[in-house]
């Protein structure tokens, strides 16, 4: 959307934390107890989670749901999630903060079905879609991981519990995966769209690379894709790129189309 958001990048986690809530409708309902741990973090770190836009004649409508980390002194991580959009009677940017990811998932679909569009139950679970800018933004320049330590085998079981592909990754791998305590998510500079309209091609492609207790890491390569008989969106898991590149093409071809 575009809005510059104030105290995103620096200042102290304190004045950080105090840009959220100055700009946020329902900065009151945190829990005091909450925020008094984000004001003793040491250190902290913003970044996009997902976003979504609608066009339309009287202009785009779209919301944007930011992630905040707060690195604590017990060296545990605290987070908040913003939403940001702009489906009020004026379009003007509208903020919410929220400490539970599963009342943020109920303000993410109360602004979804302001918008329209595809229905929730299609969505849910799965990475949203990104705006246009970012389908033709610059690859970025590859830089080293940066993993979080945020319930990182739930985090694995969910992307393996949505995979429906029939070669996803089997027993063992889920095995190895419940021992994981830190993950990192990456969006993989490779836009695959086909422009035309509602109906386009949908394919993108995610990296989650999850630290085990071991010290080893496993990769997954999440394809999420509308190329299906129906136009449905799906996502599908492997462990490696290259299974991942080739599945999109497989698909691609079967319905002759050109990514």
């Amino acid at each position: 959307m575009g809005h510059s958001r104030a105290g995103a990048g620096g200042g102290t986690p304190a004045e950080h934390l105090d840009g959220l809530l100055a700009r946020a409708q329902n900065g009151f309902e945190i829990d005091e107890a909450v925020l008094g741990r984000a004001r003793v973090a040491l250190m902290h770190q913003s970044e996009l989670r997902s976003c979504r836009q609608c066009n339309e004649p009287a202009g785009p409508l779209g919301y944007s749901t930011y992630r905040h980390i707060f690195l604590l002194p017990d060296g545990s991580s605290l987070l908040l999630w913003e939403l940001e959009h702009n489906t009020g009677p004026d379009r003007r940017p509208l903020f919410e903060v929220y400490a539970d990811e599963d009342a943020l998932a109920l303000a993410e679909r109360r602004v979804h079905e302001r918008i329209g569009g595809a229905r929730w139950d299609e969505l849910e679970g799965l990475p949203l879609w990104l705006p246009e800018q970012l389908l033709h933004a610059v690859a970025p320049v590859e830089t080293p991981r940066a993993y979080v330590a945020d319930d990182s085998a739930d985090h694995a079981r969910r992307v393996l519990r949505r995979a429906e592909n029939p070669d996803r990754p089997g027993a063992d791998t889920e095995q190895l995966l419940a021992t994981a305590f830190a993950h990192d998510i990456a969006l993989a500079p490779k836009p695959r769209r086909r422009p035309g309209g509602p109906d386009a091609t949908w394919c993108r492609f995610y990296e989650h690379a999850f630290l085990l207790a071991g010290g080893d890491e496993i990769v997954l390569w999440e394809l999420e894709h509308n190329l299906t008989a129906d136009g449905r969106l799906v996502c599908e898991v492997y462990l490696d790129e290259v299974s991942a590149e080739l599945a999109a093409d497989r698909h691609a071809r079967a319905l002759g189309v050109d990514l």
